[in-house]
């Protein structure tokens, strides 16, 4: 008889509502060694293709079949130093899951919770490191720069990571709410970088507190920047200025990181009754179970095509529903209404569906029809751009990187090497495929690869 798929367990989705603390927890020892006799060990395993930093996941759940976890930590770090991150935040149903061959007739192989469980149950081994006499610069902590900065360090560099926050981490810690990532796990995955050797030194912001110039001037023989996306897109529709209107970067930011969530929090965050998230992504499913969780009565996802269309993770979206949030479809937002400088309504277009756009989904189009919704809060979710900090800062002093006509930094897609030899780029800041932590990830393994090259 064949195994079932073994599946976490959930707090309880009407507790939930009212904390931060972790949804799911993580499989049990005798969960993970029924789990972990599910997979076939192909010889061609699709699995690792389609992993952006090609985790040996085979090898790693052969480890656990035989009952040493401690080597399947060390396989998993071999290629990503996050497993316990990556466990928890990658879209596995797209990736490594998705490309399981259990899962054409039936469940795929929980890889997910696997790494997971140990990535929390095992130590990273500090390698013995052979000093090389070079220096390399990181800009910003995210997914792309520690990635890149564990690589460097094994190869015997000097690495130093300038972030501009107060806190290490970028999206990981800013963007992502702890009952998906708690914050102990990010530490502790900074904390091993700490001992390896890696610099870490926050409160800098690259292109104002100092100038890619001033590192090179300094000794820095590469630079890698991962500054991420922090540039929000707004809808750019009147009422936009509003009071009680918030980009889902700031909303998160403040919350995730800042706690205004909290009643003695020195930048409250102002809660009314009614919250709506506009788009259909990942961070607007963050920023609609956060605002649930600080204390608005009703939260409303609105995404101007079918529930078909949602690019967010399927698992996101269940979370979202069980915790009580009210999806709108097929509605555009015309105009958001105020009074007294405060947001008061939004006055909704109805959309239909109409013939598929580049994206290769229907594009959304206008039924002439409208609806007005009363609301307090409006968080905005469609996705960020380029902050150009640091390429108008470069450009100034006679370094220009170049970059595309939507702002972000070109690069080569193998080496993430932008037009200046020694300046490398990647993460949200020189996307390549799908915004997310993996993805990052894979474009910090290839840039530190390069980079090594490079000094060699």
């Amino acid at each position: 008889m064949a195994i079932e798929r073994q599946h976490v367990k959930e707090q309880d989705k009407e507790q939930r509502r009212h904390n931060f603390d972790p949804v799911e927890s993580n499989l049990t020892p005798e969960q993970v060694k029924l789990e972990a006799s599910r997979c076939l060990h192909c010889k061609n395993p699709r699995c690792v293709q389609g992993c952006p930093v090609n985790i040996h996941i085979p090898d790693f759940i052969q480890a656990i079949k035989e009952d040493n976890l401690e080597k399947a930590g060390e396989i998993i770090r071999q290629t990503s130093m996050l497993p316990s991150v990556c466990g928890r935040v990658c879209p596995q149903e797209r990736q490594c899951e998705g490309n399981c061959i259990l899962g054409i007739k039936g469940e795929a192989v929980a890889i997910g919770a696997l790494e997971r469980y140990v990535g929390d149950n095992t130590k990273a081994a500090m390698p013995e490191i052979k000093q090389s006499g070079k220096k390399v610069a990181i800009v910003g902590s995210g997914c792309a720069g520690i990635t890149a900065a564990a690589d460097l360090r094994k190869a015997g560099h000097e690495v130093v990571v300038f972030e501009a926050l107060h806190k290490l981490g970028g999206v990981l810690r800013y963007g992502i709410p702890p009952f998906r990532l708690p914050r102990t796990v990010l530490d502790r995955e900074i904390e091993n970088l700490k001992a390896m050797g890696v610099v870490f030194h926050k409160n800098v912001v690259v292109g104002k507190s100092i100038t890619l110039k001033q590192l090179k001037e300094d000794g820095f023989d590469a630079i890698f920047i991962c500054s991420g996306a922090g540039l929000p897109k707004m809808l750019h529709i009147k009422g936009e200025n509003l009071n009680g209107v918030f980009s889902a970067n700031e909303f998160l930011t403040r919350v995730n990181l800042m706690h205004a969530g909290q009643p003695d929090s020195p930048t409250p965050l102002r809660v009314g009754k009614r919250a709506a998230i506009f788009g259909g992504g990942n961070v607007a499913m963050d920023a609609a179970r956060t605002a649930v969780r600080v204390g608005f009565e009703e939260v409303y996802i609105i995404y101007r095509r079918t529930e078909k269309e949602l690019p967010a993770r399927l698992e996101e979206i269940r979370h979202a529903k069980e915790e009580g949030i009210t999806f709108k479809f097929l509605y555009s937002p015309k105009e958001i209404l105020g009074q007294d400088g405060y947001v008061k309504a939004v006055e909704l277009e109805v959309m239909e569906l109409g013939e598929p756009d580049e994206s290769g989904r229907r594009r959304p189009v206008s039924t002439g029809k409208t609806e007005t919704m009363e609301l307090d809060t409006v968080i905005v979710a469609l996705g960020t751009g380029p902050n150009p900090i640091i390429q108008k800062s470069a450009d100034a002093e006679g370094i220009e990187i170049a970059v595309d006509k939507r702002g972000y930094i070109t690069v080569d897609g193998e080496t993430r090497c932008t037009n200046i030899p020694t300046v490398y780029a990647g993460g949200d800041v020189a996307p390549v495929g799908e915004s997310n932590a993996i993805n990052a990830m894979g474009a910090g393994k290839k840039a530190a690869k390069a980079i090594n090259e490079l000094l060699k």
